[in-house]
């Protein structure tokens, strides 16, 4: 029998379906072949239980639930047939793909440089094979982790994934499940981890039917941007999201979760949700020898939730904020309360890992934040962009377009050669300048109403406060839309492109030399303001190795501050390999790091290093 509550379970003779429907006096098995017939009636089980077991269910089968006069499909369905998130579930074997990559383990999470991407977006293909087929070039690139944003059947054919409305049903858009599990066992065997994002905080606006025969799925407690809230403090509820977690990490054998906007996940129970899901794939994965990795998005800086036994690390949109004005001096919307001093921001950053920590943000009128006084640095995953970080702007901008090269160099040695793990997004190695816009495909009353509800998001900037400014907006359901939102492959050949694919693969070649096996064992770093534009940061090792950041934000070099030891391992302006250290001076917007390690120094390329 299935270790799942929830979808068609597989015996040697039989297939169970169980559907929980507290809210229907009797459910109906559905079994689609030539004609649409009736399995009889599901029995009624405690609970709001009601199951059936059926021999010849074999995989493959096509089923739906009749509840009342509606047909439902599963909401743990495996795989939608046709990819309609209203049509028919289908039965699936998970034991029959032959895994090639048996002995994979994983890699541990200091190591990781993570590649987000959307499959439908990433590729000329839109698939699964698309961006297999490209796993030789994050090899190259220095990557060790993709993160495929999220998969969960959605209604129509392009979607970012925050819409899914059938979590456990990967989108067929992309391909089949046996072409998802090549993906992952082809990546693992190129010494890639494969991560998933998932949403656990709503369900999609299209295709989800829960509310009609189990309304106790949610709860008018609480509040959400999407409507209904879901009730955490039904265990059946906790089940369908826990199993949920554990059934991509087993079957498909994903490294890791990054769980998306948790703040929007409300649960006063006892023990909180994304605490139980935590434990529960800990305790379910503690004997395999694997490196499970789970990541939070959490706007709140909860860092009670991190921890090598809870969450490893979150997304941290404090380093982003602060890099980003230091960037663009953009200074609109929350950008606005890091806009004074951002490299101050930058400096706790850090040190510390989060800008805010228990102190009132100006933006959202509360305190935002929790101490990270018990924190390593490798509990923060920091980027310079990502799917939101672009595509929520109006029009997809990429920092490429908005920050000077020079600036965009520096930073991104911060960000590569700093020992917390990092994130790039699609296309960012070769600084693409190709947008990432919002885009979707519902259709009628839906699609009207996402539409205005796009341009209302952006009618309290200044430059859209008239209808006309707001019509400029792209429209999100026009398939033009995603068609400007997908990589151009050709684009990375063009222009300064090759120079920026060869700059990220230098910093990540220098951050796998130097600081990946060193990751683990740096401290937290002193950090310091010498200047209002100047920054020293650096990281020590227990047995003395350390790794050192000089930061000159100003416009005008200045004094290179005494840092002790270290040789120069990188530069982020060209032609400075001499007089930057002792008494030498640093250029402006430069950023450079010094390495003690007598092991390492001599062996270290001057080319490499100033290329």
């Amino acid at each position: 029998m299935s270790a799942y509550t929830y979808g068609p379970a597989r015996g040697s003779s039989a297939t169970t379906f169980r559907l929980w429907a507290p809210g229907a006096e009797a459910v109906q098995l559905m079994l689609e072949g030539p004609d649409l017939r009736e399995s009889g009636p599901m029995e009624p089980h405690e609970g709001g239980w009601h199951e059936v077991r059926v021999p010849d269910a074999v995989p493959g089968t096509r089923y739906r639930f009749r509840v009342g006069d509606l047909l439902v499909p599963d909401p743990a369905s495996r795989l939608q047939d046709g990819d309609a998130v209203d049509g028919c579930s289908v039965v699936v074997d998970h034991g029959r793909f032959a895994w090639r990559n048996q002995a994979w383990r994983g890699r541990p999470w200091h190591e990781a440089v993570i590649y987000e991407l959307n499959v439908g977006a990433f590729s000329p293909e839109a698939s699964y094979e698309g961006v297999r087929m490209r796993l030789p070039h994050f090899v190259a690139l220095g990557v060790t982790a993709i993160e495929l944003m999220p998969l969960a059947d959605f209604q129509g054919s392009r979607n970012w994934g925050y819409d899914g409305v059938l979590p456990y049903a990967p989108d067929e858009t992309y391909g089949t499940p046996d072409e998802l599990k090549r993906l992952i066992d082809d990546a693992h065997g190129h010494g890639l981890m494969v991560f998933l994002d998932v949403v656990y905080n709503h369900f999609g606006p299209e295709g989800n039917y829960l509310h009609a025969y189990a309304p106790a799925f949610f709860t008018d407690r609480f509040e959400t941007p999407w409507g209904a809230a879901i009730d955490f403090s039904r265990r059946e509820v906790r089940d369908f999201f826990a199993e949920n977690a554990i059934y991509w990490l087993e079957e498909y054998r994903f490294d890791g979760l990054r769980f998306d906007a948790v703040h929007a996940i409300q649960d006063d129970s006892e023990k909180h949700i994304l605490s139980e899901i935590a434990e529960r794939v800990r305790a379910h994965f503690r004997d395999s020898g694997r490196h499970i990795h789970l990541v939070l998005e959490n706007d709140d800086n909860a860092a009670r939730f991190l921890g090598p036994q809870q969450f490893v690390a979150q997304w941290n949109d404090d380093f982003h904020h602060a890099c980003h004005i230091l960037l663009s001096s953009e200074g609109g919307g929350y950008y606005g309360e890091y806009a004074q001093r951002p490299l101050r921001h930058l400096e706790r950053i850090l040190r510390e890992g989060f800008a805010w920590q228990g102190e009132v943000s100006p933006f959202r009128g509360r305190t935002r934040g929790e101490d990270t006084g018990r924190l390593s640095p490798l509990a923060f995953v920091n980027f310079l962009q990502n799917h939101d970080q672009i595509g929520n702007r109006a029009f997809g901008d990429r920092i490429a377009t908005l920050a000077s090269p020079q600036a965009l160099r520096t930073m991104m040695s911060v960000l590569c050669l700093q020992p917390s793990p990092i994130l790039l997004f699609m296309g960012e190695e070769w600084q693409s300048r190709r947008p990432y816009l919002f885009y979707c495909d519902f259709t009628g009353d839906l699609a009207q109403a996402v539409r205005d509800g796009r341009r209302r998001e952006f009618a309290s900037f200044p430059a859209f406060s008239n209808p006309q400014a707001q019509r400029r907006i792209p429209d999100p359901l026009a398939p033009e839309t995603f068609a400007a939102s997908r990589l151009d492959w050709n684009e990375r050949e063009t222009q300064d492109h090759p120079f920026w694919e060869a700059e990220t693969t230098r910093l990540l070649r220098l951050r796998q030399r130097h600081v990946m096996p060193r990751a683990a064992r740096f401290g937290r770093p002193t950090v310091e303001l010498p200047g209002p534009e100047l920054l020293i940061a650096g990281w020590r090792t227990d047995d003395g190795d350390s790794l050192t950041l000089v930061l000159n934000m100003s416009h005008q070099e200045a004094d290179l501050p005494s840092i002790h030891e270290g040789k120069l391992i990188s530069v982020s302006r060209p032609g400075t390999a001499t007089g930057l250290h002792d008494d030498g001076r640093i250029p402006a917007v430069t950023a450079a790091w010094f390495l003690t390690a007598a092991d390492e120094i001599a062996a270290v390329d001057v080319e490499t290093v100033f290329g």
